[in-house]
């Protein structure tokens, strides 16, 4: 695509953001959403008086919505390999020659009003875009752990049953929060192997409410300062320029 009409008074079309990126775009706000709700509920459940069974269907709604937000994070991983060339690693991740220089660039250019115009991510979008995603894979990852270690859902769930069982004969019998035919050493042994992955778990859900509130914060002041229809190209998958983007042509 070769767009050289680089006059303030003439706003073009660039295709950006696929359907499959869009998707994943809203479905991963959407599952986030459910797990903060949940997941707050669940962090506060003694002050609220939520008992033990309401806890655990907690925890499985938590489970539920977290096997969505893991299957979509997944699928946006592998399309960063097939994707278009704005849903790929390359067009994600800060990095490579020249990149310290476009991000001085962009920024004097931010300041300034003299905007550098980008149709995938701009270099600061990519530092908090990767930033997003080693917080959403961690929390994967831990969630999954989490899962299986508090109430023996999948993939590891019967892993950790098999682990703490006492009579491996009557291993369905586990429940969550119950103690019947449970090895208490060897139930001792598993949430201390659990510890770390709560923890980190934890610190990742702090950290990231903090970066989605600066992430949607920036995309509304880009939006303002560019009017490059930042917002709507997550519907649309097109963003608008008065001049060619700098990475047209990438």
């Amino acid at each position: 695509m070769n767009h050289t009409d680089t006059s303030s008074d003439t706003l073009k079309e660039y295709p950006v953001w696929d359907r499959t990126t869009r998707w994943f775009h809203w479905i991963n706000a959407l599952t986030i959403i459910g797990l903060i709700g949940v997941g707050l509920v669940i962090l506060n459940a003694k002050t609220l008086g939520v008992s033990t069974d309401g806890k655990i269907l907690l925890k499985t709604i938590h489970v539920y919505i977290g096997y969505v937000f893991c299957v979509n994070l997944l699928w946006r991983i592998i399309w960063a390999f097939v994707g278009n060339q704005y849903a790929r690693w390359r067009a994600i991740v800060p990095g490579g020659k020249g990149f310290l220089t476009a991000l001085r660039e962009y920024k004097a250019g931010f300041r300034s009003g003299n905007i550098q115009y980008y149709q995938g991510h701009n270099p600061a979008a990519k530092l908090m875009i990767t930033l997003i995603f080693v917080l959403l894979i961690a929390q994967a990852i831990t969630g999954l752990v989490l899962a299986g270690t508090d109430i023996y859902f999948p993939p590891f769930g019967q892993t950790i049953k098999e682990w703490v069982v006492e009579d491996a004969s009557k291993v369905d019998v586990l429940k969550p929060y119950s103690k019947e035919n449970v090895n208490k050493e060897r139930y001792a042994e598993m949430r201390a192997f659990r510890k770390p992955f709560i923890t980190i778990h934890l610190y990742a859900f702090y950290i990231l409410l903090i970066i989605i509130v600066l992430h949607v914060g920036a995309i509304v002041v880009t939006e303002i300062r560019e009017r490059s229809g930042l917002i709507s190209a997550l519907f649309t998958g097109r963003k608008v320029f008065p001049k060619a983007p700098v990475d047209a042509n990438d």
